[in-house]
Order: C-alpha cells, then structure tokens, then sequence
C-alpha cells in the first residue's frame, strides 16, 4: 500500500492544472450594451493578424475569446486573468503605467509591489487587428498552476487597444514556440521544460462545451479522464505555431473547402473555425446559413438538428464536428462557427477543440488529438 501511495503521489505531481473559465465573450457583452453592429463596423474582424508576422508579436481581433485562467506574477504574487494562447509567444498584462480606457478595468501590474522584479531593456509592441498595445519588457517570478517560473520576461502594456477594454481577461499568455516570440524572449512553457519542472515537454487543453467551471491546462501531463478512445498523433509542419497538414473538409461525402490540401493550425486563443473567405462562404451555403454585413453566418435555430456535419482530414484522420458544436446560441439567435479570414492559412480554433482533446508536445513536436467526453 505504501507503494501504492508513493505511485499516486507521484501521478499527482505529474499534473500541473490551470482551471480555464468560460466567461461572457466581448460580442456578449457589447450586445447587451447594443453596440455590438457598430463596433464590427469599426473594427472588423481579423482572426489572422497574429499568423503575419512583420517583426513584432500580433494577436487576433477576436470579439468571442472567452475561456481564461489565473496566473500570479511578482513577489508577493500579484494575479490575473489571462488567455492561454497556443496562437502566440509571450506573456503581458497590464500596468500601472497604462492610462488606457483598457487598462483602467483590467488588474494592474505594479513592479514596484515586488521584490523579485527586474526592468529590462527592450520595448515591446504588440499588434492587434485593430490597434496595438505597447509596453516594456521586463522578469519577475511567474505562478502557473502550482509551477514557478524565476526571473520569466514577460510585458507590462503602457497603451492599449480600445477594443481590450470589453474583454474579461487582464491578458495574454502565449504558448506556440520562440521563433514567433517578440524580442526572442523564452515563452513561459519552455522555460519551464528548460528548468525541469514538468514532468513531460507538453500540456494539454480541454475545453468544455457545457460548464463554465470544467475547462483547464494541464501542464506536463494528460488527463484521461478528458477523452474517449484513442489518441490520434499528427506531426508539426512548422515549429513555429502548432501548425498541421489539413488533407480536406468534407460534407456529406463532398469535398467542401481545402481541396487538394491546406495548412491549419491549432489555435486555443482563437473562438471559430476560420479559413478562406470562398472554401468558409462554400462552408456556411452547405449548411444553410447566410452570411450578414458584418460577417456573420446566420441560421434558423430550429434547424439545428437537421443540419449535416462537417469533416476536417488531418493526416490521414477524419475530425467530425456536428452542429451542435459548429452552431452557437444566444438570445440574439443563432449563427456559424465558421469565420472568414482572406489568408490560405486555417485556424482550428474552440469549436474544434471542444470536440477534441488537444494535446501539445513540444519535443518531437506533435499534436495528440483525441474525442472529447
């Protein structure tokens, strides 16, 4: 039994979670102020501004980022929200130092409040779709799920774009490789396989469809109790993002979008499905929905259930999404999952991994896809 308790134990300190909660999204929250059709006027949405790099870190003008965890950072901890984002490389969150309408409903970093912080000697500029924010680059000790990360540079924010001032979380922590990190700086996971302190070099994702309270991170280790059947293992085409070979997307047989092939990649801080604005218009006709001025693919909720799935090959594996899943609900009605984005590059964003536990190994490096319970 003694060895028994010493297994478990070690099992245990295998598991590094980070709780994720799905809170109202900024399109909620703008909708309810009912001014949500302006506000996509003047910033329309662009999923692939971080997947272009032009010598700065970007990120997503994504109205529907939702699930965020808490970390803590400085001496003693101070916490925040932020989106763990396999979509991009570094860590910020606001400051003191921001005087940005953003800023002032955000949790603010104050260097001045720990011990253990370091200025450094960079600038840091992050670009939105529709802004940017701006900052400095410094290190202090970093919390995540239980880990500390020493002397981990990260970004506090002196300006930030307006449309962050309608989003729950403070801000970002990214998770796709160093050679997208701004200023070359080591992301928060590779350092902590860089200084052993996970058992394993990947974390895994699972986001759930139905509790607000039952979606995390765990790093270092894969929770089996997430998933059904067997994981499905697909190699990296660039170490860069989590980025995969896509074969094709299919409906009812037919090949719909990404014929001949394409690249997408696995991306936890970006909410829908995108893809080219003509494979995602072939898409969102097949299912019957009809896309508004504002890009959004609307259809009639009563038609849910007669509605077809919708297939996406990866490597050889066929990945079914319902639409259940590709549908999403609220009581300004109903609409598409599926987001145009003008690039060949795809993004397989929340309503896919919803469906499918996400596993992120950063030695080979891989991806482990495997049915969601």
């Amino acid at each position: 039994w003694l060895l028994v308790l010493s297994a478990l134990v070690a099992f245990a300190e295998c598991f590094h979670k980070i709780p994720l909660i799905k809170g109202k999204t900024a399109r909620e929250a703008l909708q309810e102020k009912g001014i949500w059709e302006e506000y996509r006027k003047e910033h329309p949405y662009n999923p692939m501004a971080k997947f272009y790099q032009s010598g700065t870190e970007s990120m997503t003008n994504d109205a529907d980022l939702s699930y965020y965890g808490v970390i803590s950072i400085g001496t003693p901890p101070q916490s925040f929200s932020v989106i763990f984002d396999t979509g991009s490389s570094n860590l910020w969150v606001p400051s003191v130092y921001c005087s940005s309408q953003a800023c002032q409903n955000h949790r603010k970093f104050n260097p001045q409040q720990s011990s253990t912080f370091k200025w450094g000697s960079e600038s840091l500029s992050i670009q939105y779709g529709t802004g940017s924010m701006t900052g400095y680059l410094a290190s202090d000790t970093v919390e995540v799920g239980g880990i500390s990360v020493v002397n981990q540079v990260f970004g506090i924010s002196k300006t930030e774009a307006a449309f962050m001032a309608n989003m729950v979380a403070d801000g970002i922590l990214g998770l796709a490789f160093q050679t997208i990190a701004s200023d070359n700086v080591v992301p928060v996971f590779d350092m902590m396989v860089k200084e052993g302190l996970v058992s394993q070099p990947l974390f895994s994702v699972y986001l759930s469809s139905k509790s607000a309270q039952d979606s995390e991170v765990v790093f270092g280790g894969i929770d089996s109790s997430h998933y059904t059947g067997q994981i499905i293992w697909i190699p990296l085409s660039s170490d860069t993002y989590w980025q995969i070979k896509m074969d094709s997307v299919t409906i009812n047989g037919q090949t719909v979008a990404c014929a001949g092939g394409c690249q997408a990649i696995i991306d936890t801080g970006t909410s829908q499905i995108v893809g080219p604005t003509s494979d995602i218009s072939n898409m969102n006709s097949w299912v019957g929905a009809s896309t508004n001025q504002y890009g959004e693919a609307r259809v009639n909720c009563q038609n849910i259930q007669s509605m077809p799935e919708v297939t996406f090959t990866l490597n050889g594996n066929a990945f079914t999404i319902p639409a259940s899943a590709y549908v999403s609900q609220s009581s300004y009605g109903c609409s598409t999952g599926f987001g145009q984005s003008g690039q060949q590059l795809w993004i397989l964003g929340d309503v896919f991994i919803r469906q499918y536990y996400a596993i992120f190994d950063s030695s080979t490096p891989k991806i482990g896809l495997a049915k969601s319970v």
